[in-house]
């Protein structure tokens, strides 16, 4: 079977080459990285969100990034917040309790958990490995982070 190749932009309606070349961009400098790439497991320093709960927070103009370990036989006590929480389980599991309900949460799952929804967490005999996105930026833990911090920016202004 015969197949042409060239690039190609899917748009709903139609298919078209692309316009877009990689030779009319000119490679990042070190400069250039800092202002939009991190890595926070490397760079950025732990902030303790309540015991047995240790995170990297990144944060930009409207969203905040927890890159959260919560360790095994510890508990998340039930709690609100104003801010809508998506939660993503990277590795081990815990048992997240969302309304009255336990739900038993593990690797590839996705947590939508709506602004001021009664939430927490058992943690069990792993850790359990999430990162959790909350728009707007929480302002509590802005301040966990410059109280644990002193004199270290929260990236990304």
């Amino acid at each position: 079977m015969d197949y042409l190749l060239f690039p190609l932009i899917a748009d709903n309606s139609m298919v078209r080459e692309a316009s877009m070349k990689e030779s009319d961009f000119s490679p990042a400098t070190a400069d250039d990285r800092q202002r939009y790439l991190i890595r926070p497991r490397e760079a950025v320093p732990i902030t303790v969100l309540v015991e047995g709960s240790n995170s990297h927070l990144v944060r930009g103009s409207n969203v905040m990034l927890s890159f959260l370990t919560m360790k095994a036989g510890s508990v998340f006590e039930l709690h609100s917040h104003p801010e809508e929480q998506i939660m993503v389980v990277l590795e081990g599991f815990c048992d997240e309790i969302i309304e009255d309900k336990i739900y038993r949460v593990g690797p590839g799952d996705v947590l939508r958990l709506p602004p001021n929804v009664r939430h927490g967490a058992f943690l069990r005999e792993v850790d359990c490995r999430t990162i959790d996105v909350f728009s707007p930026s929480r302002t509590d833990y802005a301040a966990k982070f410059s109280n644990q911090n002193p004199g270290v920016t929260m990236r990304f202004p």
